[in-house]
C-alpha cells in the first residue's frame, strides 16, 4: 500500500506540477519548502547539522536561515525536475550556464572518455539535459533500484526521455558497461559524494572523516578517461550556474588502492570548494560524516564490490521532503535507509579490485525493462 502511494505521489508530481504556470509552480515549491522547514523534521535537522560543518562560524540563527534557503533550493530542484520533460530545447539550452565547460568539450573532442562526478548540488537532471541538448552528447549513468518497480521504471523513463542511458545500480554489474562506454570515448555522469559502506574510500571533508565512492577514480584508472568534478548552484535568476573543475590526474606512483584514495580525496576537495561557496545548494539531508553514525559491533570483513556512485536518481532520503501531495508525516520517513547495516562504519579495507566486466549486464537490464513496458517479457 505504501509503495503504491509513493508511486502515485510521484506520478502526481510529474503530471500536475508540469501543467502549472511557472509562477504557480515556484510558489508551490517555496510553500512546501517553508512548511517542511517550520516543522523541523529529521531531514531539516540533519541538513542544519551538515551545514554546521560547512559554515563552522555560523550562529544558530544563521544556520536556521541557511537551512531555510537550503530547503527552498531543494524544492526548486523538485519543481524543475517535474517540469523538465515539458521544457523546450531552447529553454533547456538557456537554463544552465556552466563555467570552464572547455574541460569537458576538449576531452570529448580528443576522443578520451570523460567522467563527470558531482555532489548533491543544484539540479543535475537539468545539467544532464543541457549536455544532451546543448552539446548534443548522450551519456550513461546509474540509478538506484527503487520500490515499487513501477517507480523505478518511472524514473528511468524520465531520464531516458532526457537523453540519458540509465543502468541499474546493483552490485558491480554496471562497472563493466560504464568502462566500455568510456573506452569508446563516451561520457559517464555520476553523483558521487556519499558511500558509507565498507567499500567507500575514507576522505577528509570539511575537517572530518567520511566515505565517498571509489567508482569514479577506479574507472578513470582502468580506462584512461578524464575525471572532472562538477559543482552546481542557483542564484536569483531562472538560470542554474555551474563549474567544471580541472581534471583530476592519476598519480604516477603507488598501488591501485593508494591511487584511488588520492584521487577520491581530490574529488572531495573540489566538492568542498563548491559547497563552501554555495552551501544552500548542497542538498544533503542524510547522515554523511562517520562521526554521526551510530556505533556498530565489528563484523568479519567480506568482499564488497566498489560503489560506482551513490546514484544519479535523487529521491527523498531519510526525512527528505517528498514531492507535492505527500502526507504530512512523510518527511520523517525513510530513516532506516541511512541506518541500514551496509551504511554503518565497518572495518577499513583497501580499495577492492574493480569487478570483472560483464559484457551485457547493462544492455540486458535495459532490454528487460523495455520488454516489461511492452508486455513482451516471457515469464
Amino acid at each position: 500500500m505504501k509503495e503504491a502511494l509513493t508511486d502515485g505521489l510521484y506520478g502526481l508530481g510529474w503530471g500536475a506540477v508540469k501543467s502549472l504556470p511557472e509562477p504557480a509552480a515556484r510558489a508551490l515549491g517555496r510553500g512546501i519548502a517553508d512548511l517542511a522547514w517550520r516543522r523541523r523534521g529529521k531531514g531539516v535537522r540533519r541538513l542544519e547539522s551538515n551545514l554546521a560543518r560547512v559554515v563552522p562560524g555560523a550562529s544558530p540563527a544563521e544556520l536556521r536561515e541557511l537551512s531555510r534557503a537550503g530547503m527552498r533550493s531543494y524544492l526548486r530542484y523538485w519543481m524543475e525536475s517535474f517540469r523538465l520533460p515539458s521544457w523546450s530545447k531552447d529553454r533547456i539550452r538557456g537554463g544552465f550556464a556552466p563555467a570552464d565547460v572547455r574541460y569537458l568539450t576538449e576531452g570529448l573532442a580528443a576522443g578520451r572518455g570523460v567522467i563527470l562526478a558531482l555532489p548533491h548540488m543544484g539540479n543535475y537532471d537539468l545539467a544532464g539535459a543541457w549536455v544532451t541538448t546543448k552539446l548534443a552528447t548522450p551519456f550513461t549513468t546509474v540509478a538506484e533500484r527503487l520500490k515499487p518497480e513501477t517507480l523505478y521504471d518511472r524514473f528511468v523513463a524520465y531520464r531516458e526521455s532526457l537523453g540519458m542511458e540509465v543502468l541499474p545500480h546493483t552490485g558491480g554489474a554496471a562497472f563493466g558497461t560504464l568502462a566500455r562506454r568510456l573506452r569508446a570515448g563516451g561520457l559517464v555522469c555520476l553523483v558521487a559524494d556519499r558511500d558509507l559502506s565498507a567499500s567507500g574510500v575514507e576522505v577528509d571533508f570539511f575537517g572530518e572523516k567520511t566515505r565517498m565512492p571509489a567508482g569514479p577514480a577506479m574507472l578513470a584508472q582502468q580506462t584512461g578517461a578524464l575525471l572532472l568534478p562538477v559543482t552546481l548552484w542557483y542564484d536569483d535568476t531562472p538560470v542554474m550556474r555551474g563549474r567544471v573543475h580541472p581534471p583530476i590526474p592519476v598519480p604516477d606512483d603507488g598501488d591501485r588502492a593508494r591511487r584511488t584514495r588520492v584521487m577520491t580525496q581530490a574529488l572531495a576537495d573540489a566538492y568542498a570548494s563548491g559547497i563552501a561557496e554555495h552551501p544552500r545548494d548542497w542538498h544533503m539531508l542524510q547522515r554523511l560524516w562517520l562521526a554521526d553514525l551510530p556505533p556498530r559491533p565489528p563484523t568479519p570483513a567480506t568482499p564488497t564490490p566498489p560503489a560506482v556512485a551513490e546514484t544519479w536518481v535523487e529521491v527523498p532520503g531519510p526525512s527528505a521532503t517528498p514531492p507535492p501531495g505527500a502526507p504530512a508525516g512523510e518527511p520523517e520517513s525513510g530513516a532506516a535507509a541511512a541506518e541500514s547495516p551496509a551504511e554503518k562504519p565497518a572495518a577499513e579495507s583497501p580499495a577492492p579490485e574493480p569487478p570483472a566486466e560483464q559484457p551485457d549486464a547493462g544492455e540486458a537490464a535495459a532490454g528487460r525493462r523495455g520488454a516489461r513496458r511492452r508486455g513482451t517479457e516471457s515469464p
